[in-house]
C-alpha cells in the first residue's frame, strides 16, 4: 500500500507541526536582510506600513506575523516572502543562481539540468540505466507491469513503500498518523537511498507523491532511469476500483475531480520523467511488451511512448 492509497485519492495532506525556533529565525531573516539594504527600522515601518514596534517584535522572534503583514514586509525589503519563509541559509552562490535559472525558457532549463547531470551526477548516476523506477498515481500499472518487467529481466522488483515501512518499522497508515507528511518524506528519502545503494540492478515502483519532494526526486532522477506510467482519469479510477479500493464510489464525481486535479497537478512533476508510457486502452500484456521495448532501447531524456 502507497501514501496514495493511505490518503486516499488525494496525497495533499498536510500537518501542521508548529516550531518555536521558527519565530525566531524568521526575525533573525528580516533583520539580516534590512541591515543588507542598509535600511533602518524606521524605514521598513514606513514603506511596509506596519509598525516600528511590531517589527521590533518580529525580529526579536516575538512576533507571530500574519501572511499579508509579512508580504508588506518583503515587498518593502524587496525581496519574495519565500525567503523570508525558507526553513535553511541560502548562500549567496545559490541566490545568484537562481536569479539566472528564473530568466530562462522551459528548454533552456532541461538543458541546463542535464549538463548538470552529466558534470555533477555523482555516484550513483553510474548505474542510472540499471535501475528502473516506475513513477504515476495508482491505477497507472506500476506493480502489475513493474514486477512482470523484474521477472522477464531476472531482476529484483521492489516496491518503495513496502521498504519505507520496513525502515520506519510501522505501517504505512502509523507513520502518516504519528509523523505526519514531513515524517514520512524523511522516512522516504532514507529508503530510496538505501534501495538505491543496495541494488544495481532492480525495478522499483514509486509511491505516487514522492515527485511533490523535489530533493527526494532530483535524486531518484539522478539515480534511475524514470519511466512515467500514466492512463485516462477513467482508466485510473477503474484499475483502482478493482484492486479492492471501492472509496471512490463513495462520490464518483467528486472522486474524479480529485483525480484529474492531482494528475494536473503533478503532470509537470511526472513529465520529468525520462520516457512517459501511456497505458490507456491497452492490455496487461501489450504495455509490458512495450515497456520493455522502451527499457532495452535505453531511450533519451525526455522520450515518450
Amino acid at each position: 500500500m502507497d501514501e496514495d492509497a493511505i490518503l486516499g485519492l488525494d496525497a495533499e495532506h498536510e500537518i501542521d507541526r508548529p516550531d518555536g525556533n521558527f519565530l525566531v529565525r524568521l526575525g533573525e531573516r528580516v533583520r539580516n536582510i534590512r541591515a543588507q539594504r542598509g535600511m533602518t527600522r524606521k524605514i521598513l515601518a514606513r514603506d511596509s506600513k506596519v509598525s516600528e514596534r511590531y517589527l521590533a517584535q518580529l525580529e526579536m522572534g516575538q512576533g507571530n506575523i500574519s501572511i499579508n503583514l509579512l508580504r508588506q514586509v518583503a515587498l518593502a525589503l524587496a525581496t519574495p516572502v519565500s525567503e523570508l519563509l525558507q526553513e535553511e541559509e541560502t548562500s549567496v552562490e545559490m541566490k545568484l543562481l537562481h536569479e539566472f535559472l528564473v530568466r530562462l525558457d522551459p528548454q533552456q532549463l532541461q538543458k541546463v539540468w542535464e549538463l548538470l547531470f552529466v558534470e555533477f551526477g555523482g555516484l550513483h548516476a553510474q548505474g542510472k540505466r540499471e535501475r528502473i523506477a516506475l513513477i504515476g498515481l495508482r491505477g497507472g500499472g506500476k506493480s502489475t507491469l513493474g514486477g512482470l518487467l523484474a521477472k522477464r529481466m531476472g531482476i529484483p522488483f521492489i516496491s518503495l513503500s513496502k521498504e519505507i515501512e520496513r525502515e520506519a518499522g510501522i505501517s504505512m497508515g502509523e507513520i502518516f498518523s504519528l509523523y505526519g507528511q514531513s515524517g514520512y518524506r524523511r522516512y522516504e528519502r532514507r529508503a530510496l537511498e538505501a534501495v538505491v545503494t543496495k541494488n544495481k540492478r532492480a525495478v522499483i515502483e514509486i509511491p505516487g507523491g514522492l515527485v511533490t519532494e523535489s530533493g527526494t526526486f532530483e535524486f531518484l532522477l539522478s539515480s534511475c532511469m524514470v519511466l512515467w506510467l500514466t492512463a485516462s482519469p477513467e482508466e485510473h479510477m477503474a484499475r483502482v476500483i478493482a484492486q479492492g479500493d471501492h472509496r471512490p464510489m463513495d462520490d464518483n464525481t467528486e472522486a474524479m475531480e480529485d483525480l484529474q486535479r492531482i494528475l494536473q497537478g503533478r503532470a509537470p512533476l511526472y513529465g520529468k520523467a525520462d520516457v512517459t508510457l501511456n497505458t490507456t486502452g491497452k492490455t496487461v500484456q501489450q504495455s509490458l511488451e512495450e515497456l520493455s521495448r522502451v527499457v532495452n532501447s535505453h531511450s533519451v531524456p525526455g522520450a515518450t511512448s
